[in-house]
């Protein structure tokens, strides 16, 4: 029989708790980057949602898609609720936190089909670079701007923990404001984007919202 002295053994143990911590934790620090999804939502992509509300029954938003087809999603506590409101180019400038989604161009610059700018409260949300589902091979960048040329539109350079992207604005972009905002914009005939949890039966369970206030269409 072999004996391993109690010091040993302490620190055998001591590193297998510590490895065991490291992995436990790293889907805990994904997920941070990830939106909250609802409580008992499965973890899986969000479902995007294009459309305008048709009613709010209780916790249940009705949504006509572009496409024309009737949806019901149910709000849980937790869902978060942003204002998108008309926003100027000027309003981009160095410092400003904002995202875009847009597509490749061929000089590996990406082309902006729509650019967000958020509040200072807002700032750090959604930070990164992603795939998103606005066109074909299309990408969300959300970051801080550096850099700015003002050329036929904008040149902007977005920068975010994992690297930078150079994005183009042409000048027929269409820009918005993001706001925190609440329930009270989630009325009938209010243009949404909004992203959701699908459980296997098919049933959506809203992870945040974008309506448009005063008539705006979020173009995201």
């Amino acid at each position: 029989m072999t004996f391993v002295s109690s010091k040993l053994a302490r620190t055998v143990l001591a590193a297998t708790l510590l490895a065991g911590a490291a992995v436990a934790g790293a889907p805990a620090a994904l997920a941070q980057n990830a939106p909250a999804a609802p409580a008992n939502a499965p973890a899986t992509a969000p479902t995007g949602v294009r459309g305008t509300i048709t009613a709010l029954s209780g916790d249940t938003l009705k949504v006509r898609t572009r496409a024309g087809q009737d949806l019901d999603v149910a709000l849980a506590k937790d869902t978060a609720v942003r204002a998108v409101t008309l926003a100027k180019v000027d309003e981009i400038q160095s410092g400003s936190y904002i995202g875009s989604a847009a597509v490749p161009q061929a000089d590996g610059s990406l082309k902006a089909l729509e650019v967000h700018v958020f509040p200072p409260s807002m700032r750090g949300t959604g930070e990164g670079h992603r795939a998103w589902d606005l066109g074909k091979n299309s990408s969300m960048t959300n970051g801080t701007v550096g850099s700015v040329l003002v050329s036929n539109g904008r040149t902007i350079t977005v920068k975010y923990p994992e690297g930078e992207k150079r994005i183009v604005i042409p000048a027929d972009v269409p820009i918005v404001n993001l706001e925190p905002g609440d329930r009270s914009l989630l009325v009938p005939g209010t243009h949404v984007v909004l992203f959701a949890s699908k459980a296997a039966d098919g049933a959506l369970t809203a992870r945040f919202i974008s309506a448009g206030k005063n008539g705006v269409v979020p173009p995201m």
